[in-house]
């Protein structure tokens, strides 16, 4: 609950798209590669030569056989150990140590030497987990589903967009057409970009995420309304198109977190199932916050929507400002 009410915290500080970054999921995998032996990879969220201060904490039975190797990406630090257990992992408890300080998370996968696979996501409030003598697939499906939920509902400038769309579209069957066009669109991209098919840098796909914000935040303004012009005839298409977009953005967080290579496709799937249950349960709880409100603010009147529009519109232009200067 706390990294929610964080996020949305974003929303009134200028500094939110560098906080933002610690948001992103780190990424613990353990593949066996004997009786006692084991890979361990730890991927941790970084920005240039600052690291979140995460670390992996095994049993204490367990103890390196090599020395670390330490390799550094765009986002991310890539840790790599040999190590040997006594015994086996199994029943055992692997933890981040750090992570009970900071608003991220830890998805971790577990590769037996038996073909078994066990996905786990370490949080702040639970920083550990045990290592299953005979894990199933429904971990790493539980895992990759909780994190979609998570990655939207945290996601402020995706729902944003959203928001600006349930503005904009005020017929009902128009809007479901649109949250429709939007789910398609963003799950093409968001697979395209997971599996490296299209490689696009995920600094300029954030800038114009922002911008398409301020797009859609701009068309709802009672101005600016032409019911001839295609916002208001063809809605759909500007959220497909634009879907696309944000799929791209969706996909690189993913591929950010990275893909268990045995269960690509499970993972892909549970993950964009989680990201659409993310979505249905933003749009009803606007709609719900609509029917009350509406009696009390009367915000269908120009001046709500308005003001509203100019809202959106104000921090999506920042935001896209922030973006830019970073790329630079």
């Amino acid at each position: 609950m706390i990294r929610v009410l964080y996020a949305l915290a974003l929303l009134l500080v200028p500094q939110g798209v560098s906080l933002a970054h610690e948001l992103r999921p780190g990424f613990l995998e353990i593949r066996q590669t004997g009786m006692e032996a084991y890979d361990v990879r730890f991927k941790v969220p970084a920005r240039g030569d600052m690291r979140l201060a995460l670390y992996v904490r095994m049993p204490d039975e367990c103890a390196d056989t090599a020395p670390v190797r330490t390799e550094r990406t765009a986002s991310a630090i890539v840790e790599g150990r040999v190590v040997s257990c006594p015994g086996g992992l199994a029943e055992h408890r692997v933890s981040i140590d750090g992570l009970a300080g900071t608003f991220t998370d830890v998805v971790a996968r577990v590769e037996l030497a038996d073909g078994g696979v066990q996905g786990a996501r370490l949080t702040p409030d639970k920083p550990y987990f045990t290592v299953a003598a005979a894990p199933t697939w429904l971990d790493t499906a539980r895992t990759y589903f909780l994190l979609g939920v998570e990655h939207i509902l945290l996601g402020v400038d995706h729902l944003l967009f959203v928001l600006a769309l349930m503005i904009l579209v005020r017929n009902t069957w128009m809007l479901l057409k649109v949250i429709t066009a939007f789910t398609v669109a963003h799950s093409i991209t968001l697979a395209v970009a997971a599996l490296d098919i299209v490689q696009i840098p995920q600094a300029p796909v954030e800038a114009v995420i922002a911008l398409s914000i301020v797009f859609v935040a701009a068309e709802t303004l009672p101005q600016k309304r032409n019911e001839h012009d295609l916002a208001s005839k063809a809605p759909w298409i500007i959220a497909f198109a634009f879907g696309l977009l944000h799929g791209l953005g969706f996909g690189g967080a993913l591929k950010e977190i990275g893909l268990p290579q045995s269960d690509v496709p499970l993972a892909l799937l549970t993950f964009n199932l989680g990201v659409e249950a993310g979505q249905v349960l933003f749009v009803l709880a606007i709609l719900g916050l609509k029917a009350v409100f509406d009696r009390v603010l009367e915000l269908n009147r120009p001046w709500a929507r308005t003001a509203i529009g100019y809202g959106i519109g104000s921090l999506a232009a920042m935001w896209f400002v922030q973006r830019l200067a970073l790329m630079l």
